[in-house]
């Protein structure tokens, strides 16, 4: 055969190709499938959202697991925010086999978290730390309910398009974390003085200025099916919670309104299968939604400001809704590790301290009002490991990724992850695949405050620095896969 012949066959050829391929990326679909279980505890059991546990006397509302399931064709990927204040990583590994058991969906590609509601008993075990052998009576109920919703949310796969986008509340996040002139308002239960306190009186003529930034954005990821029906949508927002319960009340707090919300705003109710609101925490471990330059804030009644600003929130998603631009199909993946932090321990000054505490007669009352609190906490700590390894992971949906990190994480680390991140959009979901306690960034640990003593953080100061590096090598992982 001529060689301007095989030149013109070989080019057909090519063409044939580049067209076969065109048109298998083209028939690519994205699947989806969403589903609740209701993981509502017993009454009797633990509230822990409070400094002293109380009893459960009522339920509000229901609280449940809220799951989402993404197909690509290759990949699959389990999203599941529960309803409680925090889930240890035992509880939420027994969960992922038992997924993984029932549908193939890998540990590492399984992202479950808590939403940090303070009005829902406890799943904790005694310890941050040190994990237990055997699982309580509700936290193997718990592992069975998770389960069991990211199963049906399988077998409700179906075709569906897929959309994000972002938008900002910035009214109900107000950083906690205040400097103060008036050291007596600084002490602490070491018997020292801060520089920071947590959640200072309102209106207090000694606030100076707040110790750290807020991230007022609120990210959202939506699923609808190939008709256009709404099958879920995954929010973002970094508010720690908004509380207002009546005393003994079991609730979901603000994200089981939005749930409510979201569904009403996008058209979804009354539908099959039922449409699945989720709102995520993000990275709020020194934000609220108090002013407390405010000497006279509005008296709200029980429930009526969590719905308040489960509102607002719901209206601002559903408004950029209808902005987004939705795609039949987008890649998927999922990267997973352990980084090992070293653990805190009590130094001998702490245990000093709190002998004379132990030693010092009832009637005295001149000490810090936690330290019999931090005195038991840091007698936990004796039998705690030296260092503790922490589920890392990242998950990558088209151009989003999701960062997810077991700890209460400050507003700061989650913006500078924002920023760093390979990827177009990224947000943060905290309290995930673990619950290790709060994760002040170093500056703010020189400052002390509630969030920095040990009994409430557990890991070395250095450590939220090397969790943003640890995400960050596992995002750039998943890109450079990617390309």
């Amino acid at each position: 055969m001529p060689r301007f012949a095989m030149s013109v066959l070989f080019g057909l050829l090519l063409g044939i190709i580049a067209t076969a391929s065109s048109a298998s990326a083209a028939e690519k679909q994205l699947l989806a499938g969403a589903a609740t279980s209701n993981i509502t505890p017993p009454l009797g059991e633990l509230i822990v959202g409070g400094w002293q546990p109380i009893p459960a006397k009522h339920i509000h509302d229901e609280l449940h697991a809220r799951c989402l399931v993404l197909d690509d064709g290759a990949t699959r990927l389990a999203i599941v925010l529960c309803d409680n204040v925090g889930i240890p990583e035992e509880v939420f590994d027994d969960a992922k086999a038992l997924v993984a058991e029932a549908t193939g969906i890998p540990a590492s590609h399984q992202l479950m978290a808590a939403t940090h509601t303070h009005s829902a008993t406890t799943a904790r075990g005694k310890s941050k730390l040190i994990k237990e052998n055997e699982l309580t009576s509700y936290q193997t109920f718990l592992t069975q309910r998770i389960a069991d919703g990211v199963q049906r949310a399988v077998n409700q796969l179906e075709p569906a398009q897929i959309g994000w986008g972002r938008t900002e509340e910035p009214s109900e996040v107000f950083n906690r974390r205040w400097f103060m002139t008036d050291a007596a308002q600084l002490t602490n239960p070491f018997g020292g003085v801060d520089r920071v306190r947590m959640n200072p009186p309102r209106g207090s003529s000694a606030l100076d200025r707040q110790a750290g930034p807020i991230d007022p954005e609120i990210c959202f990821v939506s699923v609808k099916s190939k008709e256009g029906r709404p099958i879920a949508l995954l929010a973002n927002y970094s508010l720690h919670y908004v509380g207002g319960v009546r005393s003994g009340d079991v609730s979901a707090d603000y994200f089981g309104y939005f749930a409510k919300y979201i569904e009403e705003k996008l058209g979804a109710t009354d539908q099959q299968p039922a449409f699945v609101g989720i709102l995520s925490n993000g990275t709020s471990g020194d934000v609220n939604n108090i002013d407390f330059t405010e000497k006279s804030p509005k008296r709200y009644a029980p429930y009526e400001k969590m719905q308040e600003v489960a509102q607002k929130v719901a209206s601002k998603v559903a408004e950029a809704h209808e902005k987004i631009e939705f795609q039949s199909w987008v890649p998927l993946a999922a990267a997973a590790n352990k980084l090992p932090l070293k653990a805190r321990k009590p130094t001998p000054e702490m245990r000093k301290h709190f002998e004379e505490i132990a030693a010092r007669s009832k009637d005295d009352s001149s000490g810090h009002r936690r330290e019999e609190i931090y005195a038991a906490r840091i007698e936990k700590l004796k039998d705690a490991p030296d260092v503790v390894e922490v589920p890392m992971q990242v998950l990558k949906i088209g151009d989003l990724g999701i960062t997810a990190i077991p700890f209460e994480t400050f507003a700061e680390t989650g913006l500078e992850i924002k920023d760093r991140s390979p990827f177009m959009e990224a947000f943060t979901i905290e309290l995930a695949n673990g619950s290790f306690g709060y994760l002040p960034t170093p500056e703010q640990h020189r400052y002390g405050g509630y969030e920095t003593w040990l009994g409430t953080n557990y890991v070395e100061e250095k450590a939220s620095a090397k969790i943003v590096e640890n995400l960050m090598k596992l995002s750039n992982s998943l890109q450079e896969q990617a390309k």
